[in-house]
């Protein structure tokens, strides 16, 4: 059994102000951890629990033992707890005694440590079925007589952090429903309106925070939910504000957790909600108004599932009339100056959030509600004061453009166009900036020249005026000129699908662009965040060139050299600090971003890709540079950007192998950083398709790297599927010579596809349903590669022998109850690449033990948009079948 020793000084001195003392006695602590565990964790509980220790050593001694027990990392977590399962029984027993005995200790701050502390080791224990006692032990401490106020403060809020982590373990249920119901009960006690401690009122109600979501048996008994929900409801009235605060806090777990059980209550909920928003402080405001944003995620949630066993109460659609005037009169309430801090948020800020959320669940309904109040106040200017109705206008105008149907709003939105783009010269400056996000806002969602369905606003007529008000915008505060960057990067999306020579927006290409140029070098004193204007500018200007029409694709290719030039400066910048080396990596990868889209957007058609490959060797020996950084967040975009470059290079790219060679390993090598691990991937296969058989010098280097991470658990999972599409590209290009891997990667797909099969049938989870989706379309695009590399012949020697399997993956994804498109197509197409290449595959598909491939075909010939890229290969599937049958 371990003695506690005495640490008392040894905490002060960590809490000392003289570094040189910390440092030590740190260096002490940790030492005593590594060395005596046993003996450190007693000490630790000893202090704590000792009622003659110091505060402040006590105070430490709880975090120092909590932080034993618990990290952010998962693996480094799993650790601490496993090191703690194997600690002696006895021990164990006297720390959680002396846990317990500190609860009913002075003072308070103390008390709330060891109700932290509690709360890790419950998450260790309770999951192993130890510590049986626990829960009744605290709630002995909320009945005993005579009560002690800070006690009871103190067992509730460990009830509420109890319940937080058993809410982080979704494996198994860990608390019995009896359990639940005791610690429900004894925290809605304390909830009540006549509990004399505000603290332990407050403590209660954010236990039940943490605890609503084990309440389903309580909420489907209709005594006890009216019970809890009439205490919920009594606390957004009660007089101190933390508990009226975390009251809706409450309310808002509710109808996240029980939303079909809400109806009874919702008129008693809006009189609440609607009386914080017009006469309670801000921050209770501020939880009001969330329950009604909550409530929109909510119903939106449930239109998009479409479920009918879990129909939509429509509360919002019922709410409208009467709840958006009270959030109409929140909007003037602005604070001087926010319009500047994206941070910031208030009551203004947050009921024109929940104004747009309002539009995007009942749509059409919402406009009649709003339009009035945006009419009579847009162009008020009797007061000085008057700017605040102008800006609550126009942020509400802009609030439900989401939502409506764009022909619902197209004769309004014809009309403000004319208010807008004159209140770019408001003189207030938050006026200005809420008008220029508004107008980003209409393009994005009125504004679409290739859309019959969305009546068509900004023509050749209209365009000069629009361009002549962005471009002077441009010039504007910082603030306003990044939202009108947006406004052009919105604008110029709308003109993206155009068709033809020359779009309206042709003009003005290259005055935009040359404003857009020098609004990204402006520098302003006045406003501490230079780079976010330098940021917009960027976007935007890679908005505008994947909006170029044919006829300003000259100016395009004139960009390559500015870019080039503009990434040429950044090595000339200050790069002492890890903060300088920050900043350059930053907006290098912003320039290498812009260079890829100009790239790409130049490669796209076949006489402009000169206007790249003039200056092949400047960008290659600019990127490479970009590479030799030691910041590695830039490669991602720099890889990226070689990926657009080896489309306009075609075999050509060839003569840059060798250079990038050590840069292509180091990505994929870069398992911490898995987005640059992922573009490098990516790259290859672009590579791969470009200079085909030329990559053969560097491949086996390249397949080791790649089947070594397929392998690795430390590799990000998201990288899997593109290295499997990777596998696919490198076996079409290099044929025959593929054949050495072959038997490596069809042993890994073979695995692939089982992990695949398997997560299909045990998963409803969304993130894994896409991620299974990625995973497919990995498999199918490896196998359509190798089938079509393989060619006649070799397929039949080689591959035939996984056909089977390959049907059976295919009946596999026909079995899903919703359809991928992506994974369909790439099915289909492979089943009739495998009809093409190998012999006598008609036999093996009617022999296959069920025929839901055939749900596939049927599916692409049903769907329309499908049906162009799979005809060839249902065709090919129905030849074979006919085949085998004749």
């Amino acid at each position: 059994m371990a003695a506690p020793v005495e640490v008392t000084q040894l905490l002060l001195h960590a809490q000392d102000p003289d570094a040189n003392v910390r440092s030590l006695a740190e260096q002490k602590i940790a030492q005593f951890q590594e060395h005596d565990y046993p003996g450190f964790l007693a000490s630790l509980a000893a202090e704590l629990s000792s009622a003659a220790k110091p505060a402040d050593s006590r105070r430490l001694a709880g975090l120092v033992l909590k932080n034993t027990l618990d990290a952010k990392d998962e693996a480094r977590k799993a650790e601490l707890q496993a090191r703690w399962g194997v600690v002696d029984p006895t021990l164990k027993n006297q720390i959680r005694e002396a846990l317990l005995s500190t609860l009913q200790m002075e003072p308070q701050d103390v008390r709330h440590t060891a109700a932290l502390v509690l709360a890790k080791v419950a998450a260790i224990d309770l999951p192993r079925r130890e510590w049986p006692n626990l829960i009744s032990s605290l709630l002995a401490n909320m009945s005993a007589t005579p009560p002690h106020h800070g006690v009871r403060q103190a067992t509730l809020e460990t009830l509420g952090y109890v319940c937080e982590e058993m809410g982080a373990i979704r494996e198994e249920e860990v608390l019995a429903a009896e359990q639940i119901n005791m610690i429900l009960t004894a925290v809605v006690a304390g909830m009540r309106p006549d509990e004399p401690s505000d603290d332990a009122r407050l403590a209660a109600t954010t236990a039940l925070q943490n605890a609503i979501e084990f309440a389903e048996h309580n909420f489907d008994n209709e005594p006890e939910r009216n019970y809890i929900m009439q205490m919920v409801c009594q606390g957004t009235s009660a007089r101190d504000e933390r508990i009226r605060i975390s009251s809706f806090t409450c309310l808002h777990e509710i109808a996240a957790n029980y939303y079909a059980k809400l109806p009874p209550y919702m008129t008693e909920v809006f009189n609440i909600s609607v009386k914080a928003i017009n006469e309670d402080i801000e921050e209770v405001g501020l939880q009001a108004v969330e329950f009604w944003s909550t409530l929109c995620d909510i119903e939106l949630d449930l239109a998009d599932d479409d479920d009918p066993a879990e129909p939509s109460h429509h509360f919002i659609a019922a709410v409208v009339p009467h709840l958006v005037p009270v959030l109409l009169k929140q909007l003037t309430k602005q604070e001087e100056g926010q319009e500047q801090d994206d941070t910031a948020w208030n009551l203004a800020m947050a009921s024109g959030t929940c104004l747009g959320l309002l539009a995007r669940t009942a749509e059409d309904a919402i406009v009649q509600h709003v339009m009035p109040f945006v009419t009579e106040n847009i162009g008020k200017n009797t007061t000085p004061e008057d700017w605040r109705l102008r800006e609550a206008a126009t942020f509400a105008f802009g609030s439900i453009l989401e939502g409506p149907s764009p022909r619902s709003l197209a004769e309004i939105v014809r009309q403000a166009m004319g208010f807008l783009l004159a209140a770019m010269k408001d003189p207030h400056p938050y006026v200005r900036d809420t008008t220029a996000w508004t107008i980003g806002r209409v393009f994005e969602f009125q504004h679409d020249a290739g859309n019959a369905d969305v009546p068509e606003l900004i023509t050749r007529e209209t365009l000069p005026q629009v361009a002549q008000v962005l471009l002077g915008g441009l010039g504007d505060q910082v603030h306003i000129a990044v939202r009108v960057c947006d406004a052009i990067g919105r604008l110029a999306e709308g003109f993206t699908a155009y068709a033809g020579q020359s779009s309206p927006l042709s003009p003005f290409f290259k005055e935009i662009i040359t404003n857009l140029l020098n609004a990204s070098s402006r520098t302003d004193p006045s406003h501490t965040d230079s780079t976010r204007l330098q940021i917009s500018a960027f976007e935007a200007i890679n908005d505008m060139v994947r909006a170029a029409s044919p006829d300003t694709l000259d100016t395009v290719g004139q960009l390559t050299p500015v870019f080039l030039q503009e990434i040429a400066k950044t090595f000339n910048m200050p790069v002492g600090s890890g903060e300088q080396r920050e900043k350059q990596a930053e907006l290098q990868g912003q320039l290498c971003g812009v260079l890829q889209v100009i790239m790409q957007k130049l490669s796209e058609v076949e006489q402009y890709k000169a206007a790249v490959l003039q200056y092949a060797d400047q960008i290659m020996e600019t990127l490479l540079r970009v590479f030799s950084n030691q910041t590695s967040s830039v490669h991602e975009e720099a890889m990226l950007a070689v990926g657009a470059f080896t489309y306009a290079c075609g075999r050509q790219f060839t003569k840059y192998l060798q250079a990038l060679f050590p840069y292509l390993k180091m990505g994929l090598m870069n398992h911490q950083e898995w987005q640059v691990c992922l573009s490098t991937v990516g790259v290859l296969g672009d590579i791969s398709r470009n200079v085909e058989t030329d990559l053969l010098p560097f491949c086996d280097e390249l397949m080791q790297l790649l089947i070594h991470n397929l392998g690795s658990n430390d590799v990000h999972r998201s990288i899997k599927p593109q290295i499997l599409s990777t596998f696919g590209d490198l076996a079409l290009v290099l044929g025959d010579n593929f054949e050495k891997y072959l038997e490596t990667v069809k042993r890994m797909l073979s695995q692939a596809m089982h992990l695949s099969v398997v997560q299909a049938q045990n998963s409803a989870d969304d993130d894994f349903l896409d991620y299974n989706n990625e995973l497919r379309i990995g498999i199918l695009e490896a196998y359509s590669g190798i089938f079509q590399g393989l060619g006649p012949g070799k397929a039949d020697l080689h591959i035939k022998a996984e056909v089977p399997l390959i049907i059976e993956f295919a009946n596999s994804i026909g079995r899903d109850q919703q359809l991928d498109d992506t994974v369909v197509r790439n099915c289909v197409n492979l089943l009739g690449d495998i009809c093409t290449v190998v012999t006598h595959v008609g036999p093996m598909l009617q022999q296959a033990r069920t025929a839901d491939w055939e749900k596939l075909l049927n599916y692409c010939n049903d769907s329309g948009h499908l049906l162009g890229d799979t005809e060839w290969a249902i065709s090919a599937v129905h030849t074979a079948v006919q085949q085998a049958a004749a």
